[in-house]
């Protein structure tokens, strides 16, 4: 499944960029479909229904582009998963996009997970060490966990710093067993 969703996502990365179109807006387009799916099992079982003639398949699609103002190229990349019969692989495709994209224009995904809500400085400050750590820019999302007890976890992609009070404690634990 993946080999799939990765050859889609990498074909539909190379379009958004060839073509300069903004990536978040692509994306954006990309889950207002994926809503629309996960809302309404009639239009899942149209799509993924091998018995309806392709080109039913698209008229629906049309009226959906239509009304939701999606662009051309989203819309096609939509029309090939119908056509090859793949849109089951439709999520898979849309976030194994996100990921092309993001490496390909040099951001890092970071999870930061306080003890506390972090304030905008504080917020700007992580991910200002973030960037100088990867050497790319950031997107963060933001978590809060009171059982840190204190400081914060930082995870970019499989690698975790852990800087919390609560991990601290656990070494200093270990250390003393050890």
């Amino acid at each position: 499944m993946a080999s799939v969703a990765s050859t889609y996502a990498r074909a539909f990365a190379d379009v958004v960029l060839g073509a300069h179109l903004d990536a978040d807006t692509s994306i954006a387009e990309l889950r207002t479909i994926a809503s629309l799916l996960a809302e309404s099992a009639m239009l899942r079982r149209v799509w993924e229904n091998p018995a309806i003639p392709a080109d039913q398949k698209r008229g629906v699609l049309d009226v959906i582009v239509d009304r939701d103002k999606i662009s051309k190229p989203v819309r096609n990349l939509i029309a090939v998963l119908i056509d090859h019969r793949r849109m089951h692989f439709f999520v898979p495709v849309i976030d194994q996009l996100e990921k092309e994209l993001d490496a390909r224009l040099g951001f890092a995904e970071a999870q930061i997970t306080s003890a506390r809500a972090l304030d905008d400085d504080e917020k700007r400050e992580f991910e200002s060490q973030v960037r100088k750590l990867t050497g790319k820019k950031v997107r963060a999302q933001y978590g809060q966990d009171v059982s840190l007890l204190g400081g914060a976890v930082l995870r970019i992609g499989s690698t975790i710093y852990d800087g919390s009070v609560k991990g601290q404690l656990e070494r200093i634990k270990e250390a003393i067993t050890s």
